[in-house]
């Protein structure tokens, strides 16, 4: 029997008049996203800037820091109070300071694994967080990406360090392999491209949703 899976679609872009239209496309069919923050030097590209991310007040949101500096936004992310607060592990900061007064501020802090980064490695930040992201695509910051399913082999690692930590999934999730995913005992799969780019968003969470609960072979 597999987790409770929870498909969050996940917003990126650097334009304010797109932020508020997928704000409101995907306002319809879900409470939790995930917001994506670039800055241009951890990345390549630079996605809207973190003083101009807002959601409404009844979503979880789960704030994805694709940032060299995370310690520099520390104080604007206090302020947004977002559900979850994910941080990079290969960043030159030491993110146990930032998750602590993250958690002192009520909010859960997550720490992101780009496909590169074995779990072992970076031991004492999956064991302080409340959620490790497996960043599964080979461009970083880039919506509508190919998913590199080999990464669902840290699943494994990551739970023989912290058992229940919520383990998240991002890049390149889409029908093709949201059933594997949602069988690799992942509990979020983050999805981009796939709703943001389609036509009806709220028929293709529906179709993602029923996609995970068919029973059968998982191929």
């Amino acid at each position: 029997m597999i987790r409770e899976v929870t498909i969050v679609p996940a917003i990126l872009t650097d334009n304010k008049v797109d932020y508020r239209t997928q704000i409101e496309r995907i306002n319809v069919f879900t409470r939790r996203v995930q917001i994506d923050v670039t800055d241009g030097v951890f990345t390549p590209a630079q996605t809207l800037d973190i003083t101009n991310v807002w959601w409404p007040r009844n979503w979880a949101a789960d704030l994805h820091l694709i940032v060299a500096k995370p310690s520099e936004y520390l104080e604007t992310v206090l302020k947004l109070s977002p559900s979850l607060c994910i941080l990079h592990a290969e960043v030159q900061e030491d993110l146990l300071p930032i998750f602590s007064t993250l958690k002192e501020h009520g909010i859960k802090a997550g720490v992101a694994l780009l496909p590169a980064t074995y779990p072992g490695s970076v031991k004492g930040y999956i064991e302080a967080a409340d959620h490790v992201l497996i960043y599964a695509s080979g461009s970083l910051g880039v919506q509508g990406s190919k998913a590199d399913m080999m990464q669902t082999e840290k699943v494994q690692l990551i739970r023989a360090i912290k058992s229940e930590v919520e383990v998240g999934w991002d890049g390149g999730a889409n029908m093709s392999n949201i059933r594997a995913l949602a069988h690799a005992d992942i509990d979020v799969i983050n999805v981009g491209s796939a709703i943001a780019q389609a036509e009806n968003p709220a028929a293709v969470f529906d179709e993602l949703v029923a996609e995970i609960d068919k029973g059968g072979v998982v191929l």
